[in-house]
């Protein structure tokens, strides 16, 4: 088995609509994991490293995200002498796609907040959210009960979704909106990418098979995914790379050019850049962190 394989997570909701949890550290919880719920994931506690998708990127005390369904995520605290002691450091909630839809179709106004939940299949980090006012709401939220706890959950995704800084974590994914629109060929050509990431495909191509100028192409490519067209197409081949990098065995030349760079030099900067490490200390630190540890229960 890979070992970038997550553990599955089965979240009961027969009673309870949402799930409210939150623990300390070290703890069983924290593993890499995944499951079909969002998950709205606050730390109060410690400084370490954040993993969701193909991300890693540090946290530290009020860092406040929100992992879409399916999307294996896990945050693992510095603890270099394997001492330390948090009586709580997690507070999240989970709820389901289902439970956020029917919401919509209840309340046409929660249609606002379609746009986060379809960023959170990346996974979102909420940049720059005040902890006190985070943890206030996660409080909130664990202390009521019944509907009051749901009127406090739906508040604070609506408190969430104002905030402006939504960091987009892991490769982008797009749901194919419906209709003839301009977003609609931007959708086109990036699920070209995704898919024949490793072909050869320029601005001029794309903004042809989108059926516009490069100048209009450009310009809807980047409000549609929130990157510059170049960006985005590195981005994919990046992500493609972190999983090659910690679930096989092959060199790094060659994953250079099996995600489509035509040279290890621009392979190497464009992964400092978007990951903050070279892509062995990448491949190194991911298995040292998300590898199942010995003895570790199953």
């Amino acid at each position: 088995m890979s070992i970038i394989q997550p553990e599955f997570e089965y979240v009961d909701r027969a009673i309870d609509t949402i799930r409210y949890l939150e623990h300390g550290w070290p703890t069983e919880l924290a593993r890499w994991h995944s499951h079909p719920e969002y998950e709205l994931h606050l730390l109060v506690a410690t400084n370490g490293k954040a993993f969701v998708g193909d991300y890693i990127g540090e946290f530290r005390p009020g860092s406040l995200y929100l992992t879409g369904p399916n999307l294996p995520h896990n945050w693992i605290t510095d603890d270099l002498d394997g001492t330390l002691q948090v009586g709580t450091r997690d507070m999240l909630v989970q709820f389901s796609h289902d439970t956020i839809q029917m919401l919509a179709r209840a309340f046409p106004e929660f249609n606002e907040l379609a746009p986060m939940f379809e960023l959170a299949r990346s996974g979102i980090e909420f940049t720059g959210f005040n902890p006190t006012f985070a943890r206030g709401h996660f409080e909130a939220i664990r202390d009521a009960k019944g509907s009051e706890r749901i009127v406090a959950f739906l508040r604070f995704l609506v408190r969430i979704n104002e905030h402006a800084e939504k960091t987009a974590l892991s490769v982008v994914s797009l749901v194919q909106p419906e209709g003839n629109s301009k977003q609609v060929r931007i959708v086109d050509v990036v699920d070209h990418i995704s898919q024949h990431f490793a072909e050869e495909i320029s601005l001029e191509m794309a903004a042809e098979m989108a059926g516009m100028s490069p100048t209009t192409f450009s310009r809807n490519f980047q409000k549609v995914t929130g990157n510059k067209f170049i960006e985005f197409v590195n981005r994919v081949r990046i992500g493609q790379a972190c999983s090659l990098l910690y679930a096989t065995e092959e060199q790094v030349s060659a994953i250079c050019y099996e995600v489509g760079f035509q040279n290890i030099a621009n392979f190497n900067r464009q992964f400092h850049k978007m990951k903050d490490m070279t892509p062995s200390a990448y491949r190194e630190l991911a298995r040292s962190e998300l590898a199942p540890k010995e003895g570790a229960p199953e």
